[in-house]
């Protein structure tokens, strides 16, 4: 089960990983140009990791007997959905790009996500981010003591459905605390009312994930780069919520 929140001390915490999440996240968005590598932009974010006394979430992540991860972040390009490897990979004009990033900090995780256009990209391509990052805003609203799980994933659903994107089924939110991946998961579609009640307390990784074309995603040889079988592109969005009594608060913001 995610993270329950005891006291103000371990959301004090939590608030603490999600402003370093966020602040190594705006560097990032900075330094995201054509001619960087993902190799480029890992290496910023372990350096400025180091420096905030945190550690890289990601790196030696070995689940389901996955080799470990090697990165501090997930370096996604285009039609590469999530969990991409940072390599040596140039960043070309017109490319988007997919950045997930962990921060561990005394001992709690904070987990976000987006996607950022390398120079000028294609209005299709501006649309798909706008709309997956939209729906992260509306699912994260819907993020409220009493309220169901259904209630986020329809709120996310909603946007796909209204704008014409494909919903990945297969990948989604989740828990999140002491752990970088704890119960529930949060799937990005659902039926208002239904599924888990939320509560004030719970922390969540709201996560919504979409694509221009057929939603199916298949595995790479790498055994951790995830694609689209259509080859076309993919959004990704993600931040960090916790439910308390006054509503989400999102924990991976500078203010």
């Amino acid at each position: 089960m995610s993270v329950e929140l005891k006291s103000p001390r371990e959301l004090e915490v939590m608030r603490q990983s999600g402003r370093i999440n966020a602040e190594i996240r705006e560097r990032l968005i900075e330094a995201i140009r054509p001619g960087v590598t993902g190799l480029d932009l890992d290496r910023l974010a372990k350096d400025a990791i180091a420096k905030h006394g945190a550690e890289p979430t990601f790196v030696g992540y070995a689940p389901f007997g996955k080799p470990p991860y090697p990165g501090a972040i997930c370096f996604s390009v285009n039609e590469e959905l999530v969990h991409g490897l940072p390599s040596d990979r140039v960043l070309q004009e017109g490319d988007i790009v997919s950045i997930d990033l962990g921060v561990t900090y005394n001992g709690y995780v904070s987990d976000a996500a987006f996607t950022a256009p390398v120079g000028k990209v294609s209005a299709e391509a501006t649309a798909l981010m706008e709309a997956t990052r939209d729906s992260l805003w509306e699912g994260i609203r819907a993020a409220k003591a009493g309220n169901r799980l259904g209630d986020i994933g329809a709120a996310i659903g909603a946007v796909a459905d209204e704008r014409g994107y494909g919903i990945i089924r297969g990948y989604g939110g989740h828990g999140v605390g002491r752990r970088m991946h704890m119960a529930p998961h949060v799937p990005n579609f659902g039926t208002p009312g239904k599924g888990l009640k939320l509560m004030s307390g719970m922390v969540l990784a709201l996560e919504p994930m979409f694509s221009l074309g057929d939603p199916e995603t298949e595995e790479t040889d790498d055994e951790w780069t995830v694609v689209m079988s259509d080859g076309r592109l993919a959004a990704h969005f993600e931040e960090t919520v916790a439910i308390t009594e006054d509503g989400p608060e999102v924990l991976t913001r500078i203010s």
